[in-house]
C-alpha cells in the first residue's frame, strides 16, 4: 500500500484531499449500506409480526385439539387426599368413593447397640429385588448378600459396609448417649415387596429380648364403596387406576373420601382466553408496525405494506361474520366420526355466544362467564362450534404467517446480495485510495524535482552576476 506525508513540497494536506475524494467515490456504497439498514429494520418488523402470528396459530391449534375438550378436573373432598388429572383423549368424567385403610410404608429394622463394642464383622442381608449383571437391582427373587465390615466390626463399621454395597437397604447410626446409639436399617422404597432380613446382629440389642425390632413394609390399601366393596393396593401412596387418567395420592388413614372427575370447563375457557389474547397481540403488533403520524409525518417500518395492514381486517372480519355453521360429528377416543342420524353441519351464528366480541377500540374481548353458561347449557354444541372456529382461525394465521415468512426470506436474500455488492465496493475503494495516494505521491516527487532545479538555476544565475 502506497503512503505519503502531507505537504512536504506542495504544502497541501494530501491525506485530507484523498479522504474527501474517497467520500465522493464511496457514495454508491454508502447508499447500499443505508439500503441494507432499512431492509434489516423491515425484516425485524416482519419477524415481530410473524412471532405474534405464530402464537396466534398455536393458541388456535390448542383450542381445536380434542384432548382440550376431553380434559377433566379432579377434586377430592379430603385435605389428606389429592387428585390430579392428566390431559388425554381417554379422560372421562366420573366419581369414586373409598376409605384409606392403610398407608404404604418402608420396612425399618433397628436395635439399641453399644457403639464401642465389636458387634460382628459380617452381616447377611436378604435385600428386596435381585442383583443383575450390570450391578443394579430390580424387583424379583431376593438374593443373600454378605456384608464384610473391617476387622473392628463396630456399629459404625457395619453401617459404612452396608451402604457401600449400594443395596435397596440403607443403614444409619444415631448416637443416643456416650457409648450407645440406635442402629437402623431402612428399605429405600415403600411396599410389601420391599421387605428384607438382616442376620448377624442377634443378641446385640441392649433393649428388650435382645433381638432387632422390625416394623414391616406394607402396601397402601383403599377400600372402595359399592356392592360388597373391594380393596385396591399400591406399593406407594399413589393410585392411578381409580378413574381414567386421574392420579390419587393419600397421606393419612381416613374414611369417606370422594374423588370426582368433571369436565374442566375453566381450563377450556382459559384456552379460548389464550386465543383471544394472541389475536389481540397480533392486532396490536400490526398497528404498531404500520402506524403513521400525520402530525409529524413519521412512519413505521411497515406503514406502506398492504399485506400486513390487511391482517387487521382479516381477523376482525372473521370475528364479525361469526360462524355460519359447524361440523356435527360424533367423537370417539381417536377423534371425530361422522354422524349417521344427524346432518353433517349445524347453524351457529354470532361468536358472542362463546363470549367473544369486538370492542370499540378494535380489540377482542372474552367473557368467561358467558362462555361457561353456554357450555353448561349445551356442551356438544359449544365443543363443535369452538373446534370449528379454532380451525378457521388457525388456517387464517397459518396463511398469513406463510406470506410473511416468504417476504422475510426474500428480504434476507436481497440483503445478502447487497452485502456482496458492498464487499465488492470495499475492494474497489481500496484500489482507488491506493491509486490516489500514488498519484499525489508522484506529484510531491515531481514538485520536489522542480524545486531542486529552480534552486540550481538560481545559483547559476547568481554566479554569472
Amino acid at each position: 500500500m502506497t503512503s505519503s506525508i502531507d505537504g512536504l513540497v506542495s504544502g497541501l494536506s494530501t491525506s485530507s484531499m484523498i479522504s474527501q475524494l474517497m467520500q465522493v467515490e464511496a457514495a454508491p456504497q454508502t447508499k447500499l449500506k443505508t439500503k441494507v439498514k432499512t431492509a434489516e429494520t423491515a425484516v425485524a418488523s416482519y419477524q415481530s409480526v410473524n412471532s405474534k402470528l405464530k402464537a396466534f396459530k398455536s393458541a388456535a391449534d390448542e383450542l381445536g385439539q380434542l384432548s382440550t375438550w376431553r380434559a377433566v378436573k379432579a377434586t377430592s373432598n379430603s385435605d389428606t387426599v389429592t387428585a390430579t388429572a392428566a390431559k388425554s383423549l381417554s379422560s372421562a368424567a366420573g366419581s369414586v368413593t373409598f376409605d384409606v385403610k392403610q398407608l404404604a410404608k418402608s420396612q425399618v429394622t433397628s436395635l439399641h447397640v453399644d457403639t464401642t463394642a465389636v458387634l460382628n464383622t459380617s452381616l447377611t442381608i436378604t435385600p428386596p429385588g435381585k442383583y443383575k449383571t450390570d450391578g443394579t437391582w430390580e424387583a424379583g427373587t431376593p438374593m443373600v448378600v454378605n456384608v464384610e465390615a473391617p476387622a473392628t466390626g463396630t456399629a459404625a463399621d457395619l453401617v459404612a459396609a452396608v451402604n457401600a454395597k449400594g443395596l435397596d437397604v440403607r443403614a444409619h447410626l444415631v448416637k443416643t448417649a456416650d457409648g450407645t446409639g440406635v442402629m437402623q436399617f431402612t428399605s429405600s422404597k415403600t411396599g410389601a415387596e420391599y421387605g428384607f432380613t438382616v442376620q448377624g446382629l442377634e443378641n446385640k440389642n441392649l433393649d428388650g429380648d435382645n433381638q432387632p425390632v422390625t416394623t414391616a413394609a406394607q402396601n397402601a390399601v383403599l377400600k372402595l364403596a359399592g356392592a360388597g366393596g373391594y380393596e385396591v393396593t399400591s406399593s406407594t401412596n399413589t393410585f392411578t387406576g381409580l378413574l381414567p387418567n386421574v392420579t390419587v395420592v393419600v397421606s393419612k388413614e381416613t374414611t369417606g373420601v370422594t374423588v370426582d372427575a368433571t369436565p374442566d370447563v375453566s381450563g377450556i375457557a382459559a384456552k379460548v382466553q389464550a386465543m383471544v389474547e394472541a389475536m389481540n397481540a397480533t392486532l396490536t403488533e400490526v398497528k404498531t408496525q404500520t402506524a403513521y403520524d400525520p402530525a409529524t409525518k413519521a412512519s413505521s417500518p411497515l406503514t406502506g405494506d398492504f399485506m400486513v395492514r390487511d391482517m387487521t381486517q382479516s381477523i376482525l372480519g372473521a370475528v364479525s361474520t361469526g360462524l355460519s355453521e359447524y361440523p356435527n360429528p360424533r367423537y370417539d377416543k381417536n377423534g371425530p366420526v361422522d354422524s349417521v342420524a344427524n346432518p353433517k353441519t349445524l347453524p351457529f351464528g354470532s361468536l358472542s355466544q362463546l363470549g367473544i366480541e369486538l370492542s370499540r377500540d378494535g380489540q377482542l374481548t372474552f367473557d368467561s362467564a358467558a362462555f361457561t353458561a353456554t357450555y353448561n347449557a349445551d356442551p356438544a354444541r359449544v365443543q363443535g362450534a369452538s373446534i370449528a372456529l379454532a380451525e378457521k382461525f388457525e388456517s387464517l394465521a397459518d396463511k398469513r404467517q406463510t406470506n410473511v415468512t416468504a417476504v422475510i426470506t426474500g428480504r434476507k436474500n436481497e440483503i445478502d446480495s447487497i452485502n456482496d455488492q458492498i464487499s465488492n465496493w470495499d475492494i474497489r475503494l481500496t484500489n482507488r485510495r491506493e491509486a490516489l495516494q500514488r498519484q499525489y505521491a508522484a506529484l510531491e516527487t515531481a514538485l520536489g524535482k522542480l524545486n531542486n532545479q529552480s534552486s540550481w538555476l538560481s545559483g547559476q544565475l547568481a554566479g554569472l552576476g
